[in-house]
C-alpha cells in the first residue's frame, strides 16, 4: 500500500463514550478541522467550548423518532462513501450538494452493558441496538482509502499526534489499520447483540428472560494480549487473548520479570483458580503448582505462615513453581518465599517493601491479578470445542453424608473439608492427605485410584499418620480405602456412587476410618 497521506477537512463526531474526547476533539479544531456532531456529544463539546455543526445542519433534516433517525442520510453517508478519485462520485456529491466527510469518531451504544443489568426488558435491549453508529463505521472503513474510522477512544492519542506532525494529514497504512479494527468492533457488537437476543425464550410481557445455558451458536471475540515465544514446546507458536474485562489471567498486570510463557500461563492459571477456593476473609491462603497440579496448599494465620506449610509438603517439587495467593503479599512473606527459585508469583496485590525485596530477582514474574469469576470452560477437539460450565460448586454442610460406622471428628472433618477443596484442583485421578490447613500427599493424574492412593503417600515429606484423604470421584473397589489406611490417613471424603459402594465402606468400618460422601464429583482432565 501507498504511504501517501491525505488531509482531513471535516470530520464527524458520535460517540456513547465520551471519554478522551473533548481534549481529541480540540486537537481536531486547532487544526482547522470543521467538526460535525449529534444530540448528546455535540452538546458535550459546545459545553467545552469548542466549535461544532449539528448534523441537521448538514443534512438539513431534523433527528427524529427519539433519535433513531440521525445520521441515516444521504449527506452523510455520501460524503463518507463516494471515491474521491472517481469522477462520477465527485460529480454525483457535487451535483446534490453533498460535503465530503474525511473522519468519522464513533463509538457504539452500551448494549453489553445494558444486557447485564438485573432485570433488563426486551424494550431496553431493543434500544440500545445502534444502528447510525455501525453503518458509519463500515461506511467509513469500507472507504479507507480516503476516510479514516476512529471507533475507539484507545485511537485518539496517536491519531491526533500523527495529525499534528503531518500538517492534518493521515496516511493510508494508518486508515487501513482502523479500517481493520473498525470491522472488528462491529462485529464484536452484532455477535453480542445476537447472542443476548437469542437467549430469549419468551417475551414474557417484554422481560428478558434466558432460554438456557449455551447459545445455539457460539461467538467468541477476544483481542490478542501479547505474543507469547512459544507454546507448550519450542516448535509450538502461541499467543493469549483477553476477554478486555480487567480481571482474570489474560488481564493481570505483570510488575516485574521475564516475559510470560505459555506453559507459565497454564500454571498460573492453575494456581490462582485454587487461591480462589479461600476467599480473603478467610486464612491466608498459598498454592505452589508444578505442572498445573498443586505440589502444596496450606493456609496459616500470616502467608509467611502459609507459604511455608505449603512448601513442607514437596519442597523438592517446589523448585520452579508457581504461586497463587489469595491477599496481598507483604514483606515477611517475600523474605520467605525470596529463598526459593519460583517462576511465577501471582498475588491480588504486592505492597512496596514485597516488590523491593523481589526487586534483586529480575527474572521473577510478579503478577497482579484480579478476581474474575469462570463462567464456562472450553477445550478445542478436532473439528470443534467442547464447552462446560465451570466447576464452581460449593460444598454445603446439606451435602455431606456420613457413610461409616464412625462419624468424624470435629478435627478431621475440618481437614477432610480443606483437602476437598484442593482435590478439586488436582488432575485425576487424584488422592489427597491433608491436615487441617496442610496438604501432606498428592496423588495425580494416575491411570487407576488405588495408584494415586499409594502415590499421594510415597510422594509425603510429611508424617501421614493421622492425616484425612480426599478422592476427587468414587471408589470402584475397596483396595483405594485400604491403600489409605495402610498410609496412616483416619478418614475419608469422597462423592459415593460407586456399585461396590457397600463393599468400600465396609473395608472403612474393618478399618476404623470415617467415610463422608458429598455426592459431587470432580474429575479434573
Amino acid at each position: 500500500m501507498s504511504s501517501t497521506h491525505s488531509k482531513v477537512h471535516r470530520a464527524i463526531l458520535s460517540v456513547t463514550d465520551k471519554t478522551g474526547l473533548a481534549d481529541f476533539a480540540r486537537q481536531l479544531a486547532n487544526l482547522g478541522i470543521e467538526l460535525v456532531s449529534t444530540g448528546g456529544t455535540a452538546k458535550l463539546l459546545r459545553d467545552s467550548g469548542i466549535a461544532v455543526k449539528d448534523v441537521s445542519e448538514l443534512t438539513g433534516f431534523p433527528e427524529m423518532l427519539d433519535g433513531r433517525v440521525k445520521t441515516l442520510h444521504p449527506k452523510v453517508h455520501g460524503g463518507i462513501l463516494h471515491r474521491r478519485d472517481e469522477a462520477r462520485h465527485v460529480a454525483a456529491v457535487a451535483q446534490h450538494g453533498i460535503q465530503p466527510i474525511d473522519m468519522v469518531v464513533v463509538n457504539l451504544y452500551a448494549f453489553e452493558q445494558t444486557a447485564a443489568k438485573p432485570n433488563v426488558t426486551l424494550e431496553e435491549l431493543m434500544e440500545n441496538v445502534d444502528i447510525g453508529g455501525p453503518s458509519m463505521i463500515r461506511s467509513a472503513a469500507k472507504n479507507f482509502h480516503d476516510v479514516a474510522v476512529v471507533a475507539s477512544p484507545d485511537d485518539y492519542k496517536a491519531i491526533a499526534e500523527e495529525l499534528e506532525s503531518s500538517n492534518g494529514a493521515l496516511s493510508l497504512e494508518t486508515k487501513w489499520r482502523l479500517a481493520q479494527k473498525a470491522f472488528a468492533a462491529t462485529a464484536a457488537y452484532d455477535s453480542a447483540i445476537a447472542s443476548t437476543l437469542e437467549r430469549i425464550a419468551d417475551i414474557n410481557d417484554s422481560q428478558f428472560t434466558a432460554s438456557g445455558a449455551f447459545p445455539q451458536t457460539l461467538r467468541l471475540s477476544f483481542q490478542k494480549a501479547l505474543d507469547l515465544r512459544y507454546g507448550e514446546n519450542p516448535h509450538q507458536k502461541a499467543a493469549m487473548y483477553s476477554d478486555g474485562s480487567g480481571a482474570g489471567v489474560a488481564n493481570a498486570r505483570q510488575l516485574q520479570g521475564k516475559e510470560l510463557s505459555y506453559n507459565n500461563i497454564v500454571d498460573l492459571e492453575a494456581a490462582w483458580d485454587l487461591a480462589q477456593e479461600f476467599n480473603s476473609g478467610q486464612a491466608a491462603f498459598c498454592a505452589i503448582i508444578k505442572h498445573t497440579n498443586p505440589c502444596g496448599a496450606a493456609t496459616g494465620k500470616t502467608l509467611a505462615e502459609a507459604y511455608k506449610r505449603a512448601l513442607e509438603c514437596d519442597p523438592v517439587s517446589a523448585f520452579g513453581g508457581v504461586i497463587g495467593v489469595n491477599r496481598p503479599i507483604d514483606l515477611e512473606a517475600a523474605e520467605e518465599m525470596h529463598k526459593l527459585f519460583l517462576e511465577v508469583i501471582a498475588a491480588p496485590s504486592f505492597d512496596e517493601a514485597a516488590k523491593a525485596k523481589f526487586a534483586s530477582k529480575k527474572n521473577l514474574r510478579l503478577v497482579e491479578v484480579k478476581a474474575a469469576p469462570r463462567k464456562w470452560i472450553l477445550k478445542n477437539v478436532s473439528g470443534g470445542l467442547l464447552l462446560q460450565d465451570a466447576d464452581a460448586h460449593v460444598l454445603q454442610d446439606a451435602d455431606l453424608k456420613v457413610v461409616t460406622k464412625r462419624p468424624p471428628t470435629p478435627e478431621e472433618t475440618r481437614a477432610l473439608l480443606f483437602a476437598w477443596k484442593i482435590c478439586k484442583h488436582v488432575k485425576s485421578n487424584a488422592i489427597v492427605y491433608a491436615r487441617d490447613g496442610q496438604t501432606v500427599g498428592v496423588g495425580a493424574g494416575q491411570m487407576s485410584r488405588v495408584d494415586s492412593a499409594r502415590f499421594g503417600a510415597m510422594k509425603a515429606q510429611l508424617p501421614l499418620q493421622g492425616t484425612v484423604a480426599a478422592s476427587d470421584a468414587f471408589f470402584p473397589f475397596p483396595d483405594g480405602v485400604e491403600e489409605i489406611a495402610k498410609a496412616g490417613a483416619t478418614a475419608i471424603i469422597q462423592p459415593g456412587g460407586s456399585q461396590r459402594d457397600s463393599e468400600v465402606i465396609e473395608a472403612a468400618d474393618r478399618l476404623g476410618l470415617a467415610m463422608l460422601f458429598t455426592g459431587v464429583r470432580h474429575f479434573r482432565h
